[in-house]
């Protein structure tokens, strides 16, 4: 019970940090004049947030870091929560300099192209070589409950994955809510399975040291779930519409390495596009809109890529999508949860 009770003091810890900061970081940001560019060709109702503080996601990353360190055990434990903090901390630098450029020149477009993709790739590559060396290249799969060993084929399998879900993560943060809700429930639902695999390890192998070790880690990483998810919880209860604070890049590149980190040491690399199909739905329904504007001659398919704003110019309300977002997650993760035990 003990185990079970520092997890949940893990997302009650991050969730109060964020909380407590927020009274004291929001005003801080106002005068630092950190606020929101949007773009231009964005929906028109967007021009209103124009100036609301951006850069937020400062503050869940912060709870979840003293989360994670306070209430995830030393040692064993560590080489599983600290590679998945470090990950996220990465991945969030990156997007702090994107947005600390947009903000410093008071424009939309913050770090080149070119200068994103090199900075991902170099990350996406450490973080494939480190699952490689010390997470196995074994990838199990939920409905036949069976593995492939994909060799080093592992490496630009996980490269791939990570810079598709970094990015994706980063499309899906574009209403008031939005990232952080979904993140919040495919954190628990996460957390939930790690808790499971933990079970299974001290149930059918308390004999064996190494999976005795292994058990650890995944209390570990629910620890380190569970800390996001409340992390998200706090951060929604000023980013929630109408946003008094948004997470910027800095906080949806950080969410996106969470979660990269999480899908990794679950070894569920392709269960990822089950629990998180409305992040995929966003990275999809770009390439679907750019795809279909260059090879139809300027046709679109939706009236606005990502897909959430074209929920928006159909009519409905930014809260309405945010909550039909969290309650398919809430779906897709129960369902994977059951193909998973």
């Amino acid at each position: 019970m003990q185990e079970y009770a520092r997890i949940i003091f893990a997302m009650l810890t991050a969730a109060a940090v964020v909380i407590l900061a927020a009274p004291l970081f929001i005003p801080m940001l106002r005068r630092l004049k950190y606020g929101q560019v949007e773009r231009e060709e964005g929906p028109h109702a967007h021009s209103a947030k124009e100036g609301t503080p951006s850069m937020g996601g400062i503050m869940f990353i912060i709870g979840i870091i003293a989360a994670t360190l306070a209430f995830a055990k030393r040692g064993t434990e560590s080489m599983y929560s600290l590679p998945s903090l470090i990950i996220m901390v990465g991945f969030g630098l990156v997007g702090f300099l994107d947005d600390f450029i947009k903000i410093r020149h008071k424009r939309n477009l913050g770090l080149r192209a070119y200068q994103k993709i090199i900075a991902q790739v170099l990350l996406s590559a450490a973080v494939a070589v480190f699952a490689y060396k010390y997470i196995g290249t074994e990838v199990y799969f939920a409905i036949t409950h069976t593995s492939v060993d994909f060799g080093f084929w592992y490496i630009p399998l996980v490269m791939f994955m990570v810079i598709a879900i970094v990015n994706s993560t980063n499309l899906t943060d574009g209403l008031d809510g939005l990232a952080s809700g979904v993140t919040l429930v495919y954190s628990a639902a996460m957390g939930i399975m790690f808790i499971y695999l933990a079970k299974v390890f001290t149930g059918a192998f308390a004999d064996m040291p190494i999976m005795t070790a292994e058990s650890d880690g995944m209390l570990s990483m629910a620890v380190f779930a569970f800390a996001v998810a409340g992390g998200c919880m706090g951060f929604l209860s000023c980013n929630s519409y109408p946003a008094k604070v948004f997470m910027g890049d800095t906080g949806s590149m950080a969410l996106g390495g969470a979660i990269c980190a999480m899908v990794l040491y679950s070894r569920h690399l392709f269960l990822f596009l089950l629990m998180g199909c409305c992040i995929v739905a966003s990275a999809v329904s770009v390439v679907l809109q750019v795809g279909s504007f260059k090879l139809r001659h300027g046709k679109r398919i939706f009236k606005m890529a990502p897909l959430h704003h074209h929920f928006e110019l159909k009519g409905h309300a930014e809260t309405k999508i945010v909550t039909g977002y969290m309650i398919v997650t809430a779906f897709a993760c129960c369902i994977a949860l059951l193909l998973f035990m």
